[in-house]
């Protein structure tokens, strides 16, 4: 009888923390053996709480991290509409807006929402200068010279031992390292590509992928995208007879934070051989799961070496570093003189300090710390928004990765409120930045990497206050 009182009193108690806000969506509770040494209860009774508190949807269970506050479902907003492009593929791109969003990257005094790389406050920068110098003295001359034409040893074969954890079974022999994920993209299109080709995207899409289609004279085919589910493989089905390649980020894409189910992933591989239509998939994202398993990719289900697997460092670990890779499957060779062509050698230096980084299994331990802290973020930036934003706000439910897509009322234009928003020092990055169709312009995306830290949330609130005053 005395343990069932505590069970409910503790309970009770640590409801009405999370009811009056002392406690916050993120914030971690303790852990069952604390909660038994402060209460004096067992191990079973401790369990019940927490199963109770999970009950009420007041908490939620995150493996190998704890119990963690989360967002009541009755004050979540709902998710954004299913895109629907259209089939039109020669529009103009927002050039002007572009270069606008683009210029306040590192402006002094800016307040800047949409940088779509970690915080520095996320990142092992101190370990990672020591990699570098100690990389020097472990490198021929120093580092100078060039690395060999496919790229570090060393890193190739430690890429190709964390491609168990999606179930890829690479060897280093399959990897060529390139200066970043966009240089393995770039790379992956000039090979496979010609001026006039149609590639197929999702709509929206990352503006930097349909910049460097635009750049190599390519028609861009944008496809209705979930923001859960990610794109549509009936969608696909219609056009692929139409397309001559195709570019997707399925886990978690940028800006809707989507992840393709298993079987949309297998279903798409199969579709695209069928076809002969190559598939580039950019799985940058990947390693920023917020669930307990590391989501698979296209590329586990690729049996005739259809799929181009691209991705980099530079969303997890150094941005600056520029140290991306590609496995192109039966296109090697194509690639491999490519890169001969435009690049002769990877960075030397930061590739050996990356390769070491992981072999100490250090790599994996901040990964698990920096999924944990942006999903905090993420629950920060979902309580704010909930807040001060309008009620007919719809924002995304990202699984992962780093952004958060909001869709404001179809009264508000983003690309006039980022030009209202930076007249006083706040930027971030309007719909229409991407996509090649009129569409988005009641949108903007918001990056997870910017920590929403208590000096920033007057920003954000100013930021809702300029939306509330366009309606």
């Amino acid at each position: 009888m005395k343990s069932s009182f505590l069970y409910a009193d503790i309970t009770d108690n640590i409801a009405r923390l999370i009811r009056d806000k002392v406690l916050q969506p993120g914030d971690r509770l303790p852990s069952v053996r604390m909660l038994c040494e402060e209460h004096g209860i067992s191990m079973n009774t401790a369990k019940r709480v927490f199963l109770e508190l999970e009950a009420k949807s007041l908490i939620e269970s995150k493996p190998q991290s704890g119990y963690f506050v989360c967002q009541p479902p009755f004050q979540r907003l709902p998710i954004p509409s299913v895109s629907n492009p259209s089939t039109n593929t020669d529009r103009p791109e927002p050039d002007d807006l572009l270069r606008k969003v683009y210029s306040i990257r590192g402006a002094k005094g800016v307040t800047n929402f949409s940088t779509g790389v970690p915080a520095k406050e996320f990142l092992p920068i101190t370990r990672l200068n020591r990699e570098i110098v100690q990389a020097t003295r472990r490198l021929p001359a120093a580092g100078t010279e060039y690395e060999p034409l496919q790229g570090n040893e060393n890193l190739r074969r430690m890429i190709a031992a964390r491609s168990i954890t999606w179930g890829g079974k690479l060897r280093d022999d399959d990897i060529i390292t390139t200066a970043g994920g966009m240089n393995a993209l770039s790379f992956c299109l000039m090979a496979l590509s010609k001026p006039g080709n149609t590639i197929a995207m999702e709509s929206p899409c990352y503006p930097g992928s349909l910049q460097l289609a635009r750049s190599l004279g390519l028609k861009v085919l944008e496809l209705p995208t979930h923001p859960v589910s990610g794109v549509e493989v009936d969608a696909l089905k219609k056009v692929a007879r139409k397309i001559d390649l195709c570019l997707l980020v399925p886990n978690f894409n940028t800006p809707l934070g989507s992840c393709m189910p298993e079987e949309n992933k297998k279903a798409v591989v199969e579709l695209l051989a069928k076809h002969g239509v190559p598939l580039i998939e950019d799985d940058i994202y990947g390693d920023l799961y917020f669930s307990t398993q590391r989501p698979k990719c296209c590329k586990t289900y690729d049996q005739e070496g259809n799929v181009l697997f691209c991705s980099s460092f530079s969303k997890t670990l150094a941005p600056g570093y520029r140290a991306g890779w590609v496995v192109p499957g039966k296109f090697k060779e194509q690639l491999l003189r490519l890169k001969w062509v435009h690049a002769i050698s990877s960075s030397t230096i930061t590739q050996e300090a990356i390769a070491s980084f992981l072999r100490s299994g250090r790599y994996e331990n901040h990964l698990r710390k920096l999924r944990v802290q942006l999903q905090q973020n993420y629950v920060r930036y979902e309580t704010a928004i909930t807040t001060w934003f309008p009620p007919d706000t719809r924002i995304s439910r990202p699984q992962g990765g780093l952004a958060l897509w909001v869709e404001l009322n179809r009264m508000v234009n983003t690309s006039e409120l980022f030009d209202i928003a930076l007249k006083q020092k706040i930027g971030f990055s309007p719909g229409r930045m991407f996509t090649l169709q009129p569409q988005f312009d009641n949108c903007m995306r918001i990056s997870l990497g910017v920590l929403l830290t208590p000096e920033l949330e007057p920003r954000l609130k100013q930021l809702a206050k300029l939306v509330k005053a366009m309606r």
